[in-house]
């Protein structure tokens, strides 16, 4: 499901993996094994995400549909 998420999220932006891992700050390779469910990022890093794409951690993990998270300027 996160890996799915973050596929979608990175594409609604219009982003290349290469260009979303250096906004991160994470090499593209480790970003792609995210992408793919191959393995997922540390606490901090989800946390990162979430809130580089305005949406909760919930929403990337899979606990709600809810895109927006409370607060989000989107």
């Amino acid at each position: 499901m996160f890996g799915r998420r973050l596929r979608l999220l990175r594409e609604l932006r219009r982003l290349t993996q290469e260009e979303l891992s250096e906004r991160l700050g994470v090499e593209r390779t480790r970003y792609n094994k995210w992408e793919n469910g191959v393995s997922e990022p540390s606490l901090m890093m989800l946390c990162k995400i979430a809130d580089y794409f305005h949406v909760s951690t919930d929403y990337l993990l899979g606990r709600t549909n809810v895109l927006n998270s409370p607060g989000s300027k989107n």
